[in-house]
C-alpha cells in the first residue's frame, strides 16, 4: 500500500533517493485506486513521456474501449471497461531503468 492505493513501486534496494516528494517512500510506478464513483489506474509510465502516452491511447481505443484519463490516470466503472491487455503492455514497455532516467530528468532540482 502506498498514498492509500495498492501500489507497485521501485524499491529503495533498487532506487535508494526514493520519491522526491518525501525521499522515505519507494518511487511510484502504477498504483490502483478505489474513490467513491470510480476506479483509476495511475502509470507513471505513460506520465510525461508523449511518445508512449500516444501509443497507449491508440492502444487502448483500437480495443473499443470508452477512455476517461488525465495525465497519468485512467478512470473506469468496471474491471469490464478496462483492456488488460493495454495495460500490461504498457507497464511492460517501460523498463525499470528508462524509468528511472526518464524520473530523474524531469525532477532535476526538485529533490528535497
Amino acid at each position: 500500500m502506498q498514498y492509500g492505493m495498492i501500489g507497485y513501486y521501485v524499491p529503495h534496494s533498487v532506487y535508494p533517493a526514493g520519491y522526491h516528494c518525501n525521499p522515505e517512500e519507494p518511487l511510484p510506478y502504477a498504483s490502483l485506486a478505489s474513490q467513491k464513483n470510480y476506479m483509476s489506474i495511475y502509470l507513471m509510465c505513460i506520465y510525461g513521456e508523449e511518445k508512449h502516452r500516444e501509443w497507449f491511447v491508440e492502444a487502448w481505443q483500437k480495443a473499443g474501449k470508452k477512455l476517461d484519463m488525465g495525465k497519468s490516470c485512467v478512470r473506469f466503472k468496471k474491471l469490464e471497461d478496462v483492456p488488460l491487455k493495454v495495460v500490461g503492455q504498457a507497464i511492460k514497455r517501460v523498463t525499470v531503468k528508462r524509468y528511472i532516467d526518464f524520473y530523474e530528468n524531469a525532477t532535476k532540482g526538485r529533490r528535497k
